[in-house]
């Protein structure tokens, strides 16, 4: 099945490298304010539709362009397609977006495929066979530390987005970590912490689609995944947190208070919080005429909601992930596989 999928990325890689050439001649059609779809992801999901129902009719599809139209509508294995994860980055030239493919077999991800066109390299999983990219086996990065750590994300863009809880929790995690980026496509960010390029990611407003294959990676290559309090079974919650066992743990201890299903006083911070910094007034201008005022200037800089740095053993969650992850053989020391395909 791992081939086949692999088939229908390259397929959908190939129609979206040749519109990459003349990207201006692409056309593009608004679904929602700042959410683009283009021909090419149509042309795309088409072409993946096509190869995994030519192989498998009897399976089920869902889908970020057509849902569920085709396959078969009660089958115990679906495919779960974003034909173009990183549209706007598409459509701009910007060369980070990808493939993303995933079965579920009764509702578990048990094969995987990211497809990066622009470099040509596959991401893939099958369900306790490890993660690849290409030939090579992969795995989450080793640092333990939150502050040494590279973390990825995404930004509210869509309307009714809450956008000022989320200003919050990315100053909360910059303060914590050596550094944050957003690349723009949530399949790729999470192939990426898969192989190590970056130490965690978090991301809301999030698809099955925009997860699926990723969420897979993820753990075949050692981390773990979840929505912001830590649940594993997350793939409908619109919020994501993955990372290492103790880059995930000290990500969850940061993120937790802000889920949508953290509990009342947690929530109840965060709304004071929010309406604390909306009270503070700003810094008035005391300066003396011809007078230095890099101080006052400095002075009314600094952030009103200071966030305190996660230390590894600092909350239960943390040693709770951490004697998980010591607890799990090490697949990486033993014999690897060749690659599945």
């Amino acid at each position: 099945m791992l081939n086949v999928a692999v088939k229908a990325a390259r397929a959908a890689g190939a129609l979206i490298n040749r519109a990459a050439l003349d990207v201006e001649a692409v056309r593009v059609s608004l679904k929602q304010t700042n959410d683009f779809v283009t021909e090419v992801d149509q042309a795309a999901e088409s072409a993946i539709i096509e190869t995994l129902l030519t192989a498998y009719p009897g399976h089920g599809i869902l889908a970020e362009e057509s849902g569920g139209e085709h396959g078969a509508k009660d089958s115990e294995f679906v495919w779960i397609i974003d034909p173009l994860d990183g549209t706007t980055n598409f459509i701009h030239g910007f060369p980070f977006y990808c493939v993303s493919i995933a079965l579920a077999v009764r509702g578990k991800i048990e094969q995987a495929v990211v497809y990066d066109p622009t470099r040509n390299d596959i991401y893939s999983a099958s369900k306790g066979r490890g993660a690849y990219v290409n030939d090579r086996r992969i795995r989450v990065g080793k640092r333990t530390r939150l502050q040494e750590c590279l973390i990825s994300t995404g930004f509210p863009y869509r309307p009714g987005d809450k956008l000022k809880p989320y200003l919050n929790m990315l100053g909360e995690v910059m303060s914590q970590c050596a550094g944050v980026r957003r690349p723009g496509a949530a399949a790729l960010d999470l192939a990426y912490v898969a192989a190590g390029f970056t130490d965690g990611f978090f991301e809301t407003g999030l698809h099955p689609w925009d997860v699926a294959a990723g969420s897979l990676l993820i753990t075949e290559a050692g981390g773990l995944i979840g929505n912001f309090t830590g649940e594993a079974d997350f793939m409908d919650h619109g919020e994501c947190v993955a990372g290492n066992p103790r880059i995930y743990g000290q990500l969850v201890g940061t993120l937790g208070k802000y889920s949508k299903f953290a509990g009342a006083g947690d929530k109840a911070n965060v709304r004071q919080a929010l309406q604390d910094g909306a009270d503070t007034p700003a810094a008035p201008d005391t300066a003396a005429p011809g007078s230095d005022a890099v101080e006052p200037a400095a002075a009314a800089a600094k952030p009103t909601l200071k966030a305190k740095r996660n230390k590894a053993g600092d909350a239960g969650a943390i040693e709770a992930h951490a004697a998980t992850a010591a607890a799990a053989p090490d697949t990486a020391s033993a014999a690897l596989p060749d690659a599945p395909f």
